[in-house]
């Protein structure tokens, strides 16, 4: 494990690093060794107050002059600097949420290729002209909502804040972004960043403290016209009837129990190598992990035996380690519910074909760490199988034909994601096109890629991250009627 730097970080308001007003912190610690890496503000609803104002101000100050091409220039600039200290954000990273250091860096390699992907798509928010009668013009406008209030999820700190802030700045927004009480870090060093790429202050306002309280003052703030939130689906709701409250406009990218299928015409090897990874990665902490795995009946023997062999060929261990590939769970609080989910499952007569308990290295006593799990005897009724358990474990059912696996994988409440293995093409379009899900990979583990739009069916969210589409939602379409005529308006005769 690296030495930390115990250490006290601010939050970014008005283009200020600022504590809270009323001097509070939270703790903070490494999940994998549950030791103290600092405090944070736990701000308070005053420090909301002036953040959202800060954002308020900028917004129809500075940021409203600033012109689309001048926007992407700053937009680009921020997602240089976030390259350039690629090293030292996925160690701060790593050091708050204890994920794996190999995926620290991809996360924010992605979070560049957000920025970059937003800032060509400034200059390209364009309204419309609409056939209108002789005499007359109709078109329209796209315009800033305002102020955004943006939630995030400790799971992908500075992924989820790139995919907020990036698509609302490029629409023209200014934004109050409220990161996870247990992942705050990456969150301020982003907002310090975009400073320093010449964002005007109060554009980027970033503040801490605890969800229940500080992101539900946001979410039904009356000076923020959008809420963006991710995060489990009881917490969506919630935040859907705060906004109600004042009409904000909201995108919602919640929970999943995504599917994953495999066919027996599959590439054995690449379904295997490829469903580890879609489960497993950042240690089954992901909204769309393809947690529940269908394996055609008749190579689900074959399969499980070669998923079993290879999932226990992962490396559990220290995060800065470069050779690990399953790092910390996010807390104890967590690991012990996703124990009591394998347990859930272990009396409803599921079978632990692998993991499902701590690993024995001394060196890892301290922290929040559980080997890779695999559940077999699964049916899709048990909690195991319906309900996001949000840690490092996959359940295997068998299916005859793909009639049954659709019924099956739409048997939730959920429709995030999902992952299909087959050779036969048209098998993958029909099924594809059957299975209730906002993103669905064919031969890839592959679910979230820049300029792709990304969000769920059903309970899963409502609109969506990532894409072109993203930037619509955070604009209001104006529609402006124009009388060129030169005949005198007088409709009544008077």
């Amino acid at each position: 494990m690296v030495a930390v730097d115990v250490r006290h970080y601010q939050m970014v308001i008005a283009g200020e690093l600022v504590d809270s007003s009323s001097g509070d912190v939270m703790q903070l610690v490494n999940p994998a060794t549950n030791e103290s890496i600092g405090t944070v503000p736990r701000s308070t609803e005053a420090d909301v107050d002036r953040a959202v104002a800060a954002a308020r101000s900028a917004f129809e100050g500075s940021w409203a002059r600033v012109s689309p091409s001048k926007r992407a220039r700053l937009m680009m600039k921020l997602g240089e600097l976030v390259r350039e200290r690629i090293d030292e954000l996925a160690q701060l990273e790593t050091l708050n949420s204890g994920k794996a250091i190999s995926s620290s860096k991809i996360e924010i390699i992605a979070a560049v290729e957000d920025f970059e992907f937003y800032a060509g798509a400034t200059t390209k928010i364009m309204g419309e002209t609409i056939p209108a009668p002789f005499g007359m013009l109709y078109y329209t406008v796209r315009e800033p909502i305002g102020v955004a209030g943006q939630i995030i999820p400790w799971n992908y700190p500075f992924l989820m804040a790139a995919w907020k802030v990036a698509p609302a700045i490029a629409a023209g927004n200014t934004v109050v972004l409220k990161p996870a009480s247990l992942t705050p870090l990456t969150a301020f060093k982003l907002g310090e960043l975009a400073l320093e790429a010449g964002v005007p202050p109060g554009v980027v306002n970033v503040i801490s403290g605890p969800g229940a309280q500080i992101g539900s003052y946001l979410a039904g703030h009356p000076g923020v016209g959008k809420v963006a939130f991710t995060g489990e689906t009881a917490t969506g709701r919630t935040i859907m009837q705060l906004a109600s409250q004042t009409m904000k406009r909201v995108t919602l990218e919640l929970g999943g129990k995504s599917p994953n299928i495999v066919f027996e015409d599959a590439n054995l090897d690449d379904a295997v190598n490829g469903s580890i990874f879609a489960i497993f990665y950042n240690a089954g902490q992901s909204c769309e992990a393809r947690s529940r795995l269908f394996v055609q009946e008749s190579i689900y023997d074959e399969f499980c035996e070669q998923l079993v062999d290879k999932t226990k060929r992962l490396r559990v261990g220290d995060p800065f380690d470069p050779t690990t590939h399953v790092g910390a769970i996010i807390s104890r609080a967590q690991l012990d519910s996703i124990e009591d989910y394998i347990q859930s499952g272990k009396s409803d007569g599921a079978e632990v074909l692998a993991g499902g308990i701590r690993p024995d290295d001394p060196s890892l006593q301290a922290g929040n760490f559980l080997l890779p799990t695999i559940l077999s005897r699964v049916e899709n009724y048990m909690r195991v199988a319906q309900e996001e358990i949000f840690g490092p474990v996959v359940v295997v059912i068998p299916f005859k034909d793909e009639a049954e696996v659709i019924a099956l994988a739409n048997d939730t409440m959920y429709g995030l994601a999902g992952t299909l293995w087959t050779r036969d093409v048209a098998r993958a379009h029909r099924v594809a096109g059957g299975v209730e899900t906002g993103v669905l990979g064919i031969n890839t583990f592959a679910t979230a890629m820049p300029g792709l739009p990304f969000g769920g069916y059903k309970q899963s969210g409502i609109g969506r991250e990532r894409g072109l589409e993203t930037l619509k939602q955070y604009t209001e379409v104006k529609s402006i009627i124009v009388n060129t005529s030169d005949r005198p308006v007088n409709p009544w005769k008077l």
